[in-house]
């Protein structure tokens, strides 16, 4: 039951409704906070750069994006966790419980 003048969004049932894009950029803008940081760069976020950057040029984008992000749930929410950025947790949290 979706509490009073809320709509819940049940991906099981429908992905009627869901916004893919605003809740990847919304995890995107975050990220991309730390990883275009030179004081965050190492070698896994650099290929995470990469590959993010031939997803975006490839004929389905945001299939290509979710499935990477899909893909690196867990490194994301550790960097967000090890720098205590809880906007950036809820974002990610959304983008799961959502579009995952």
């Amino acid at each position: 039951m979706s509490p009073p003048g809320r709509t819940v969004k049940d991906r099981y049932v429908t992905f009627e409704g869901i916004d893919f894009e605003g809740n990847m950029q919304a995890v995107l803008v975050h990220l991309r906070h730390y990883i275009d940081d030179p004081a965050f760069a190492n070698p896994f976020w650099e290929r995470f750069r990469r590959r993010l950057a031939l997803a975006e040029q490839s004929e389905r984008p945001v299939a290509d994006r979710l499935l990477l992000m899909h893909a690196h749930v867990y490194y994301m929410a550790e960097l967000f966790e090890d720098n205590d950025d809880d906007d950036a947790l809820a974002a990610l949290r959304r983008l799961e419980e959502e579009c995952f």
